[in-house]
């Protein structure tokens, strides 16, 4: 028999070994607990000061703890929390506006995670073919090394094999293509193709940005056999790239696009748009969730899109990528032997390890850490920035301080 849940269990002392004790081992969390943050700064349980690029992995775009969403949300807190989907809500009514508005969209489809918005798009283009074409157009194409989330589905979806290894049977009828290329596109999209889906810019795969050529011959591949084109831009989207989603800078319309991450600054939300015609399909009962679109989650999605719609925010965006990117040219110029080509787009940016430390991606991040500043990998052969969009040029000065003197550590440890 358990034993009765003690009175104390909320205040109790905790560490990082409690993670080790307790927690599902899904994750290698970094060795100190981060406890509170402001903007890009945040301190541990010893107190010690990090400078954040990494945004929670393009998350908080707009910074931790930002007063103006805080207000927003307390407010929506002291009114109401959730009503399910038996109902409507205020915000989210506000949010499907705002967001058709903004985008190709007629409609959006609001849940909690980037996986929940990619698992409703695959579902609902299977949906599609198969009411419009008949159940023979089932099959879904995705590139190799994307990432479309951890559910059974998605993870089969993406294009990585560790993330489905010892999940079999996984879903059928889903086929890899390599990113970038376009005779691989032309061969596998056929006539019983119901969806490709793509990341405008590979994330969890190396930060790479796919050919304009590439994007295009998919949009014309899917016109050609009747398929959906489906962008998950749970990464590049919102603000990231310097535009609100990756698709309006490229000039290349999806069917279905997906949305996450940065939509809610660090509250869980995730959103598929798409078009009238498409989301028919979707009638009553076809799918759902029980907290998606709720207020609190509404609310703090419409007030990112609020401060993102004020003059000049993308264009600070871009400002700040061509400083960062300037550095980190200057340094891959400077330690040769330790760094390759920087690559990525606005604020999503990959800088490769050079030949001599391939897989020691993490490694370098680890020197970072411990100097203060936080960083991410894409891969082990890739480290992977994502400040938080409010970045100022102080900050990239440091952050480029930082990893100057990481490189000269980690090079004398190696």
């Amino acid at each position: 028999m358990n034993a009765k849940l003690d009175s104390g269990v909320t205040t109790r002392p905790v560490t990082r070994q409690t993670f080790d004790e307790v927690l599902v081992p899904t994750y290698a969390p970094a060795n100190f607990v981060p406890v509170r943050a402001s903007g890009l700064d945040v301190w541990d349980q010893e107190g010690k000061h990090y400078l954040d690029f990494t945004s929670g992995i393009a998350v908080c775009s707009l910074g931790h703890s930002n007063p103006v969403l805080n207000a927003a949300v307390i407010k929506q807190m002291q009114t109401a929390w959730h009503f399910s989907n038996a109902y409507t809500n205020e915000p989210v009514l506000r949010l499907g506006l705002a967001l058709t508005e903004a985008t190709f969209a007629d409609r959006a489809f609001f849940c909690n995670s980037g996986a929940e918005a990619n698992e409703a798009a695959l579902k609902l283009a299977r949906k599609y073919a198969h009411a419009k074409f008949g159940p023979h157009k089932s099959r879904i194409v995705s590139c190799l090394s994307s990432f479309h989330g951890r559910t059974l589905f998605t993870v089969s979806v993406g294009g990585q094999s560790k993330y489905t290894e010892g999940f079999e049977p996984l879903p059928q009828d889903i086929n890899h293509i390599n990113y970038n290329d376009i005779e691989s596109a032309r061969a596998a999209i056929t006539d019983d193709v119901c969806a490709v889906i793509v990341e405008p810019i590979q994330g969890e795969g190396g930060v790479i940005p796919g050919d304009l050529a590439f994007l295009k011959e998919l949009r014309e591949l899917c016109n050609k056999t009747g398929a959906l084109l489906i962008f998950d831009e749970v990464q590049s989207g919102v603000g990231r790239t310097g535009a609100l989603f990756e698709y309006m800078n490229i000039g290349i319309t999806p069917d279905i696009l997906t949305s996450a991450k940065a939509l809610g600054n660090g509250f869980p939300i995730g959103a598929m748009l798409t078009t009238n015609e498409i989301a028919q399909q979707f009638n009553v009962g076809a799918h759902g969730t029980t907290y998606g679109g709720n207020p609190l989650a509404a609310t703090a999605a419409l007030t990112v899109l609020d401060e993102m719609s004020k003059p000049g925010f993308f264009d600070r965006v871009k400002e700040a990528s061509a400083r960062i990117f300037a550095n980190l040219e200057q340094l891959a110029v400077d330690y040769p032997q330790l760094f390759g080509k920087v690559r990525g787009k606005g604020l999503l940016i990959g800088l490769p390890m050079a030949e001599g430390y391939k897989g020691k991606a993490k490694d370098y991040t680890k020197t970072a850490e411990k100097l203060g500043l936080m960083l991410l990998v894409a891969g082990p052969d890739v480290v992977r920035l994502a400040p938080p969009l409010v970045v100022s040029d102080a900050q990239i000065a440091e952050a480029d301080r930082i990893m100057r003197q990481a490189a000269d550590e980690f090079l004398k440890a190696a």
